[in-house]
């Protein structure tokens, strides 16, 4: 290879730009090497980054969720894995019937981490279609409390590990009504997300 010294430096091309779409920049968990530990939790309400440490140290330590592990084509299976004053987390199994419907996490900011299988996250547009990115095992991403999404299990056996700072306390379920009418609904974090029909969003309003 020739190099020019008269050559001026080659054009760095710009990052991209954000397009609300955290799936898309999800990255492997053993590429995120700064951990943020359940035995060493820092005090204080995480942000979406520090969540996302959080779930790549917890899943790299299978021994924490495996247990736990389990399927249902009717109700989507979820345990706590921790839960205080400023974090929760949880170990969700996955099939392919399985949908969260679209939903946010109200205050909270949250980190997905993928274990096994892949999932699939789905973000609203409006005026075009959804925007579905695979999300595949040993990758994790996150995301700030203004997300609004929708998650599904694309294989059989997913499982996921997912973390929320503050912890979560009420969700919103949204739904779009038979003429067109985005309705929120609000729940607690007990309740199991999934899609709210054309009845269910109309009572909500």
């Amino acid at each position: 290879m020739t190099v020019d010294p008269t050559a001026g430096p080659e054009p760095v091309a710009p990052p991209p730009a954000d397009d609300g779409v955290p799936a898309r920049e999800a990255t492997a968990v053993e590429h995120v090497t700064e951990n943020v530990t359940l035995d060493a939790l820092p005090g204080h309400d995480l942000d979406q980054h520090e969540l996302r440490r959080l779930v790549a140290a917890v899943a790299r330590r299978p021994e924490l969720w495996q247990r736990h592990v389990a399927f249902s084509d009717d109700e989507r299976h979820y345990v706590s894995l921790h839960r205080d004053a400023h974090v929760d987390l949880w170990v969700l199994c996955w099939t392919p019937l399985n949908d969260t419907g679209w939903h946010d996490h109200d205050i909270s900011s949250g980190a997905v981490a993928v274990v096994r299988g892949t999932l699939v996250e789905h973000n609203l547009a409006v005026g075009k279609p959804s925007v579905a990115t695979a999300v595949d095992a040993g990758k994790v991403f996150g995301f700030g409390p203004e997300h609004i999404h929708r998650l599904t299990g694309k294989e059989p056996g997913s499982v996921s590990i997912h973390a929320y700072s503050p912890p979560l306390w009420r969700m919103g379920q949204y739904a779009v009504t038979g003429n067109g009418v985005l309705k929120r609904v609000s729940l607690s974090y007990a309740d199991e997300l999934r899609p709210l029909d054309d009845a269910e969003a109309s009572a909500a309003g």
